[in-house]
């Protein structure tokens, strides 16, 4: 699927120079001929460090994932910690074991891979990255999210990209919807009045 979705760019569709390049360097991988893949591309009107403080909470997703109702981190948060996820009700899934495999807090890098649970997300991965930019001359951030799955038995790629796609294009919205309210918080400066 290419194009541009309530916002989110997906594909190869409408993106750029600067987000193919940033696409090269931390989302480029190996895709098996039983998988299939994507990247999807988000602006958000909000500073890298604000987006990247919700991000970077491996043990929180629930704070901006609108499908996850519970996080429990084992053990210390750093590169192989394992979370168990409950996802809500509506999916054709109600758990997920994820593992870290990459929290790069100077390059804003986060890699994810699901290594069990009660779904059909067989051999997936996500990195996403953040990227400064300036929207409507303030401080933004582009996000980059991409993945590889395998496809399941009985559906066929284009039908596995758009469902991952779907849950992307959510979770980027709703980043968007926190940061940039966050954003306008930090804005809100009181007025002190004599």
């Amino acid at each position: 699927m290419n194009g541009n979705v309530d916002g989110v760019v997906v594909g190869n569709g409408g993106i750029g120079g600067v987000e193919s390049e940033y696409i090269r360097r931390h989302h480029k991988r190996e895709v098996g001929d039983n998988q299939c893949s994507s990247a999807l591309v988000k602006h958000i009107k909000a500073p890298v460090h604000l987006v990247w403080s919700l991000v970077r909470r491996f043990d929180q997703p629930q704070k901006y994932k609108p499908f996850i109702s519970r996080c429990v981190v084992q053990g210390n948060l750093e590169i192989g910690s394992l979370r168990e996820v409950d996802v809500k009700s509506g999916l054709p899934a109600t758990t997920s074991t994820e593992r870290l495999e990459l929290l790069d807090d100077d390059e804003h890098i986060l890699r994810i891979r699901i290594i069990g649970g009660d779904h059909r997300l067989r051999n997936y991965s996500s990195v996403i990255s953040l990227h400064p930019e300036i929207i409507d001359g303030r401080p933004g951030t582009l996000v980059i999210e991409s993945f590889v799955v395998d496809v399941p038995e009985g559906n066929t790629k284009d039908e596995t990209c758009y469902f991952v796609e779907a849950l992307i294009k959510c979770n980027l919205k709703s980043l968007a919807d926190v940061s940039e309210r966050l954003a306008i918080q930090d804005r809100t400066e009181p007025i002190d009045r004599i």
